[in-house]
């Protein structure tokens, strides 16, 4: 038994020597545009802390007696780096809400986590993020981008994680600077929309059999008009993962990307952890 967990070590480590492990995955401050503007905003507040004192900010409190440290959040099931579950846009059949659909039952607990890891096909559209646009709208991800990236790389299949690296994800800064992530696009209209997919793409993906789907913008849907695309492809069972970052460090082809969210009981979606794995001798 020990030679041959000795050899399954072995394996293990000859496979994962050359990999790099690269986080896509924002981080959570009340600093940062982490939360969708006009929803919940994220909070994080200490609750106790080793011993009780007055800090700029106000005092915090030792209440327990105990000497440890522990914080609480308020967040919205959408904030920094999630995935959309299909109950996020379809409702659920029974309701009497025009649109439901059985996808509209698949809520965050019940997704089949491996749906949400796979070889990740990441899809070069700075370009587009680049172009002068018109305030509030977002620029359309088409078919014909998503062929001309099969002509280089092969055709999309169900093993397939389609990522979108749009470059948007530079935008996410500080505030006030950070106000051009979401706020300057959806509130005030200030500054054009991120580049996002129209539904024939997501037809298009729909066809190759593709079930998750990724975008480093902070939604799979256009700035002026989010919902068609969320609902064609949630309704069919896709997952969309939301708000990566760090696309850029990754190949065009053949990294595997993971999402780990948390486990939500009737949630429309859950914020968690991405993670891609990268060859480093390939």
């Amino acid at each position: 038994m020990s030679e041959i967990l000795g050899e399954r070590d072995s394996e293990i480590s000859r496979s994962t020597r050359n990999v790099e492990v690269v986080d896509l995955s924002l981080q959570l401050s009340e600093n940062l545009p982490c939360d969708w503007s006009l929803h919940q905003p994220f909070q994080h507040k200490v609750w106790n802390w080793f011993a009780t004192r007055d800090e700029q900010v106000g005092p915090i409190y030792n209440r327990s007696g105990v000497p440890y440290a522990t914080s609480w959040m308020a967040i919205d099931e959408h904030t920094g780096t999630h995935f959309d579950a299909p109950s996020h846009f379809v409702p659920p059949p029974g309701s009497g809400v025009p649109g439901s659909a059985p996808a509209g039952e698949i809520s965050a607990e019940k997704v089949e986590i491996s749906q949400l890891m796979g070889s990740a096909s990441v899809l070069d559209l700075s370009f587009l993020t680049d172009q002068d646009g018109e305030a509030g709208v977002s620029p359309f991800i088409r078919p014909e981008h998503i062929t001309a990236w099969e002509d280089s790389h092969g055709t999309l299949n169900p093993e397939s994680v389609v990522l979108f690296r749009t470059g948007w994800d530079r935008f996410f800064q500080p505030k006030p600077q950070g106000s051009a992530y979401l706020y300057d696009v959806i509130v005030t209209g200030k500054s054009p929309g991120w580049p996002a997919p129209d539904v024939p793409t997501m037809e298009l993906l729909i066809e190759r059999g593709v079930r998750c789907v990724g975008t480093d913008a902070p939604s799979m849907g256009a700035a002026h008009d989010g919902v068609p695309v969320h609902v064609r492809g949630l309704s069919e069972g896709m997952l969309y993962v939301e708000c990566l970052t760090g696309l850029e460090k990754l190949s065009p082809k053949g990294d595997w990307f993971c999402f780990l969210p948390l486990k939500v009981e009737g949630g429309t979606g859950a914020p968690g952890r991405a993670v891609a794995l990268r060859q480093l001798d390939r």
